[in-house]
This record gives structure tokens, sequence and C-alpha cells, in this order.
């Protein structure tokens, strides 16, 4: 009779476990998406298949026709770019001068057809959706605040924060952005995607800040989610039908993108966009153009010279900070690049018309002196294509 209460016992636990686990069984696989994301035998495949660890929206690309990136002729590659596709770990580059593709490699098994996750480059397509809502008078002052289209966030962090102080990232709120600490605020909010939290609930909860809102630049990623409840409070529309309608449909995408969402289906605009390289080249060209494309205005020519010239001074070892883009160390006006975690590049020359993409899956992007190094390369493929 003990023996059989024992294995009675047993029996009704296996069965709660197998409930339990087919209930919470999407949200344990993400978990363990999230735990191995960024392993050394992971992370160039999950770069290019984040939809299957992370819920997740279409963007519509619109039923218009695919503006076709024509091809030019080949460049040379400088000398030393073989070895830093190498030590980088790069998996795919582009290279578009005045609007021909010049030079387009796929690295580590990946191709041009794969959605490639952007990282914080999704921060400046936000900052493009930004500047086009101000101009239609969705949002008539950067100097307004926050709290008056994301009313959540009275009496927290963000209190006294304007859109112009969260836009520049000098709101104050603090936030840890270290990507290899298991229990900073970044990788919270990544557990929060996995397992079907609110990202709207994690800035709400924040409340502790290290400046007053306007007086430090910090690099924070929480910032940009802000600017995106701000936009959906201003519109009372989802950013996805917003991205869609205002950016994404003109440009004429080869492929129909992806944004990462929460658990209710709000949008990670800090770093969930994914499109194959090619469809990040015209965004890129589109903003080379000063916002114009195929006949049309999309972004206005004076948001784009706004938002990707020099608005705050960074600390020495960092690149200085547009809205939303980085201008870096020594750059002349129309030099700026969209920047993501592990070696995501948009990197534009307007003077030079050259558009770089550049994705990669580099677990030392946070090396001191790394950035430079990449930024280098980049100069040095802008002089090739001169050649």
């Amino acid at each position: 009779m003990f023996l059989y209460g024992i294995v009675l016992a047993a029996v009704v636990l296996i069965t709660i476990g197998l409930l339990i686990g087919n209930w919470k069984r999407e949200e344990i696989k993400r978990l363990l998406v999230v735990h191995s994301l960024f392993k050394e035998h992971r992370i160039v495949s999950n770069f290019s298949n984040m939809a299957v660890g992370f819920l997740h929206t279409e963007i519509p690309k619109g039923d218009g026709p695919v503006s076709p990136l024509p091809q030019g002729s080949p460049m040379t590659m400088p000398a030393s770019y073989a070895q830093w596709i190498k030590e980088h770990t790069v998996t795919s580059l582009l290279v578009l001068k005045n609007g021909q593709i010049v030079h387009e490699a796929y690295y580590h098994g990946t191709s041009a057809d794969d959605l490639r996750i952007s990282w914080s480059i999704a921060k400046s397509y936000l900052s493009a959706l930004f500047g086009i809502l101000v101009h239609e008078g969705a949002i008539p002052s950067l100097e307004e605040p926050v709290t008056k289209y994301a009313p959540s966030l009275a009496g927290g962090g963000y209190d006294t924060a304007t859109i112009l102080d969260v836009l520049q990232m000098s709101s104050g709120i603090t936030f840890d952005e270290d990507y290899l600490a298991y229990h900073s605020d970044i990788n919270k909010m990544g557990r929060i995607l996995a397992l079907g939290g609110t990202m709207d609930g994690f800035a709400k909860g924040l409340h502790d800040t290290f400046a007053a809102p306007g007086e430090t630049w910090q690099y924070t990623s929480i910032d940009t989610h802000v600017l995106g409840m701000v936009l959906r409070g201003a519109t009372g529309r989802d950013i996805v039908d917003l991205m869609s309608e205002k950016v994404i449909a003109p440009l004429g995408l080869e492929q129909t993108p992806i944004y990462l969402t929460d658990g209710v289906g709000v949008e990670f605009v800090l770093g969930g966009l994914n499109f194959t390289t090619r469809d990040y080249a015209r965004f890129g060209q589109m903003i080379l153009q000063n916002g114009h494309w195929q006949g049309q205005q999309i972004v206005p020519a004076d948001w784009v010279a706004a938002s990707t010239g020099l608005r705050v001074r960074t600390p020495p070892d960092e690149m200085d900070y547009g809205y939303q883009w980085w201008i870096p160390e020594g750059a002349t006006p129309g030099q700026f690049t969209g920047r993501g975690i592990y070696g995501q590049y948009l990197y534009i020359d307007q003077p030079s018309g050259v558009v770089i993409v550049c994705t990669a899956a580099d677990r030392r992007f946070r090396e001191d002196g790394r950035p430079q190094l990449n930024i280098d390369m980049f100069r040095e493929i802008v002089a090739a294509t001169k050649d």
C-alpha cells in the first residue's frame, strides 16, 4: 500500500509537470532562446532567425512594386578588409555608391534572404518616424513633457522629462545597459520579452534617476521605448501601423520585415526590427538622400539634418549623439551611423554618396576601441569607392 502511494504521488507529480510544461511551453522555449541567444555556437543562426524564439508581428510592406537597387561596377575592397571580416565575425556587408550596389557579400552560412536583427539600428528608424509625425503636427513641440502622451509614466522617473530629453538620451533615468550582466536592466527586458511581459509596465516601474532631465547624456535604451509610448499616445495607433504606412511601404522592400513584440503586442522599438541586408540599404539610401526616395519625400529633410547632426556631447570614449543616431569622432557634416550591439551598423557618408550596411555576430563588440575599428574600416571602404 505504501509503495502504491509513492507510485501514485509520482504519477500525479509527473502529470502536473506535463500540464505545466504544455501550458508554459512557448514561454519556456522563448526563455531558452534568450538564454542561448549570444552563445558562440548559436549567435549567427539566432540573429537571422529571431522569429523562432520571440513574439513578433509582420510589418506590412505595401502592395507597390519592389524598388530595385541597381548593380554598379564592383569595387576593390581595402587590403585589410578580409582580416577585419574574420576578426569581427561579419555576417553580411553591402556597399551602395550613388545608389548602386558596388559590393555585397554574405558570410558564416547566411544569405541575402535572411531577416537580420537590427538591434539598436531600430532606434534610427524610430527617429525617422518621429520626425515625420512631428512634421505632420501629431507632436507640436519637442519641449512637451513625455507624460502628456504617456500618462502612465507620471510620478515615476520620467515625470519631468521632455520629449527632447528622451530623444537625445538625456532623461537621467537610472538604467543598467550592461548586456553581459545577467541582472542588468537590459537583460531583464529580454526576459520580459521572452515570458510575455509588458514593456510599458517595465518603463512605468522605473523610478530612480541619476541626474536631472537634460543635464547629462547616458545611453539608455528604455528611452527609445518611451519615445514609442509617446508616438502611440499622440496618434492612438500602433507603431507597426505607423512604421508601415509612413516609412516601410514607400521604400518598396524585397521582403516583409518583422518587429519583435512584448506579450501584449507592443513593438520592441529599441531593437526589434528585422530586415534583409538589402532592405536596410534602401532605408539608408533614403536617409542619405535627405529623406527623399523614388520621387517622394518620406522623412522631412530638415529632420534628417537635425537628427543626424551633433545634438549632445558624450564621454570621451564614446561617439557623439543626435536624435537616435551616432556621430563618430572626426566626422564632418553628413557622416553618421546607426549602431547595434554585436556589430550591426548602418553607416552613411552623404558627401561621398556611400551607404554601408554591416551585420555581424561579434561577441567582442564591447572591447575598448572596437567601435572605432569598425568606423575606421568603413572610412577605408568609402575612400576605396573613390578609386
